[in-house]
């Protein structure tokens, strides 16, 4: 008997899985895969996700598997180019952008060493249910071998396409349109910050990474996903060549070191976060298109709210994990829901002459240059951005 069993050891669970064991919770941590195992990922860590590398004692491990940090963020639309980086985050100012096969496996790690029993190369198969609440889950291994296991609470945190989420009936009460697909890959002797470049109906981002390599990732409007997909290498080049010339002469110089990937399955949604004996976190609970880069900070977020709504509470004690979980949906919701909103604005892919008008204005003063890249990294709110003297310079 488990006080809590998280399905998924990815960037939301291994540390849900983590904190919890930290906090003396009894937890079992089923992954599918076997680490070191890569997954479709911006992989772009922003300051607030990095300062949380950093409590947990993890940041070190990133940094020593050869990942650059980021000092410097460009971000260009037609005329206009910025150039800065978010305030820092608890003393950190940089960002990182791990390959998901490095920083996964570095988080399921930091999570077996905290407590968790990490087991890897098993699917659930099903949930135990005691009445209506759900008390453990099925699962085989991949040897065909069938378990079950039982807890006062199981956290989904298995994806975007969640087994725990769609056998508990976790309803969508969220959900707007496919507005992108991607497309990217990985490029050696390509020197690079991270950088973003915008025209409209495209979008291209870029991020050194482990190995001396740099990802370059093009977006495409979703209604175009199958002309696309039919030459993606055209397509990918062509819009890097419009949309970021200066990245595609480097990339000219360099060398493709991989196939590319891509997905036209953007989905924009929030689940419910809770239910009687189950909780989603990370992209179970709440997927939002990849071009703001947020996923992986904001699954961060999820799993410390979690386990700070989760403090203290006895996990056998229905009526407290109850309002816990109330309480940290409640929590999720509001947190979330100012970046999902925008992040839906940017993935429309749209270039207004109002939105040029702001950022001529905020490239005019380095202090808001540093407040825009901050609300990009979720250091502040949007809010924040507009200050009496930029509204009056609007």
């Amino acid at each position: 008997m488990y006080d809590v069993i998280v399905v998924g050891a990815r960037c939301a669970g291994s540390p849900t899985a983590m904190l919890l064991a930290r906090a003396g919770y009894r937890v079992l941590l089923l992954e599918r895969a076997r680490f070191p195992r890569d997954t479709l990922s911006t992989h772009y860590l922003h300051q607030p996700g990095v300062s949380r590398l950093a409590r947990w004692g993890l940041l070190d491990a990133v940094a020593a598997s050869g990942c650059p940090p980021l000092h410097e963020t460009v971000y260009q639309v037609g005329d206009v180019r910025l150039v800065g980086t978010s305030a820092p985050v608890d003393g950190y100012a940089e960002g990182y952008a791990p390959r998901r096969h490095v920083l996964d496996a570095i988080l399921a790690e930091g999570a077996a060493a905290s407590g968790a029993e990490l087991r890897e190369g098993c699917t659930v198969t099903g949930l135990l249910y005691d009445g209506d609440r759900v008390c453990g889950v099925r699962w085989r291994t991949s040897d065909g071998t069938q378990y079950e296991e039982r807890a006062s609470l199981v956290v989904g945190a298995d994806g975007m396409r969640s087994t725990v989420a769609r056998l508990a009936g976790a309803e969508i009460v969220i959900e707007d349109p496919r507005l992108t697909c991607v497309y990217y890959t990985y490029w050696s002797d390509v020197p690079s910050v991270f950088e973003l470049y915008e025209a409209p109906g495209r979008w291209v981002g870029a991020a050194p990474t482990n190995d001396g390599a740099t990802c370059v990732a093009a977006y495409f409007p979703q209604d175009e996903f199958e002309t696309v997909r039919a030459d993606v290498e055209g397509a990918y080049l062509a819009n890097i060549r419009e949309t970021a010339p200066s990245m595609y002469e480097r990339l000219r110089a360099g060398r493709r070191v991989e196939r590319i990937y891509g997905t036209g399955d953007q989905q924009n949604f929030f689940r419910r976060a809770h239910g009687p004996g189950w909780a989603l976190v990370g992209d179970a609970g709440h997927h939002k298109d990849s071009i703001t880069a947020r996923g992986i900070s904001d699954a961060f977020l999820q799993a410390e709210l979690l386990a700070a709504h989760l403090e203290g509470v006895d996990p056998a004690d229905d009526a407290a994990l109850s309002r816990a979980l109330r309480g940290y949906g409640d929590d999720r919701d509001q947190r979330l829901a100012e970046i999902y909103e925008s992040t839906l604005i940017v993935a429309r892919l749209k270039v207004t002459e109002e939105k040029l008008a702001m950022m001529r204005a905020i490239s005019a003063d380095p202090a808001d240059v540093e407040r825009y890249f901050s609300t990009v990294a979720g250091a502040c709110s949007i809010r924040d951005l507009y200050t009496p003297d930029l509204l009056a310079r609007l």
